[in-house]
């Protein structure tokens, strides 16, 4: 297996033919009646009962969903709900997603300076070498927030370099009032989005962050509901992954999102979360498959696929 996160990326891209990624953001109220009713795990309120449902539910996701993606976005927020039983589950489900061989991303946005971001990078980038936590694995890519400038940047990125692992920067991301300040532009027209960019090329670019497949362990989160106004970065960022949200749910098409694709596939990873995840509360899924919740979430990541492939077709 390549040790270059970028690399690892490329390999798993072409392998599973898509740039499709599953998040994981589980709620339990939407979690399948049958896993609800479950005599041990029927009580939202316990959170015995919540964390093994929800456990339960994201590992027979994972198994469904390796054979056809390259990899996994964990929301750590759905998980800190339920403190530290919610993160133990977060680590065990890390655990089982490389078990299954796919790529895990761990949605966590964290950010700060100094030795605080040495210390976030630490927990949430190294695997463990502690007494009693040599079997915990770290996800093989972050989220990070970089409201403080590259100080709040570079941590992470020294730890996912050491480590062989990567980082998604928040650059412009796909909710609707972040125009208002991503979007805010200087005297010269410049935007803000595009100053974070440019400050994450610079970090990203360094030749030791480069990997053999020519794409720096250092990402951008774009958001795929914004193409008029993201669209350059694609061009003036050669050597960047792009992590883009938006997609399903959020209501960005195929066609917006892959604009960060390069002719070959790779370079953007698009994710769908809640219109895989929770397939099965839709008519044209839960008509077909009725209570077999697993067809439901198997057949949308098909369809998912099959609509990028298209579209991708239609762009070159």
């Amino acid at each position: 297996m390549a040790s270059h996160f970028a690399d690892r990326l490329c390999d798993a891209v072409k392998s599973k033919k898509t740039s499709l990624v599953v998040g994981l953001d589980p709620v339990y109220s939407r979690l399948p009646a049958v896993i609800k009713s479950h005599r041990q795990m029927n009580d939202e309120f316990d959170a015995d009962a919540a964390v093994d449902a929800i456990f339960d539910f994201c590992t027979q996701t994972m198994r469904i969903i390796a054979p056809m993606v390259p990899a996994v976005k964990i929301n750590i927020a759905f998980f800190e709900k339920y403190l530290w039983e919610g993160l133990e589950t977060y680590y065990a489900l890390i655990t089982e997603a490389d078990d299954l061989g796919l790529e895990v991303i761990g949605d966590v946005k964290r950010g700060d300076i100094g030795h605080t971001a040495e210390l976030y990078a630490a927990a949430h980038l190294e695997n463990p070498e502690l007494a009693g936590l040599e079997d915990t694995l770290a996800p093989d890519a972050i989220t990070i927030n970089p409201y403080t400038g590259a100080d709040g940047i570079e941590p992470f990125a020294d730890m996912a370099t050491k480590q062989g692992k990567g980082v998604f920067v928040l650059v412009r991301t796909s909710n609707p009032s972040a125009a208002a300040i991503q979007d805010f532009a200087d005297a010269d027209g410049r935007t803000m989005y595009e100053k974070v960019a440019e400050i994450v090329a610079q970090i990203g670019e360094k030749p030791e962050r480069v990997g053999a497949s020519g794409y720096s362990n250092i990402g951008m989160v774009v958001g795929g509901t914004a193409p008029n106004v993201t669209s350059a970065l694609r061009q003036e960022y050669d050597k960047v992954w792009f992590l883009v949200p938006g997609y399903g749910s959020q209501g960005a098409s195929a066609a917006d999102c892959l604009r960060f694709c390069k002719p070959d596939g790779t370079g953007a990873l698009i994710n769908a979360s809640r219109s895989i995840i929770y397939a099965y509360e839709r008519p044209m899924y839960k008509d077909q498959y009725r209570d077999d919740w697993k067809r439901s979430i198997e057949q949308a990541v098909i369809d998912a696929k099959v609509e990028l492939a298209n579209a991708m077709q239609t762009k070159l």
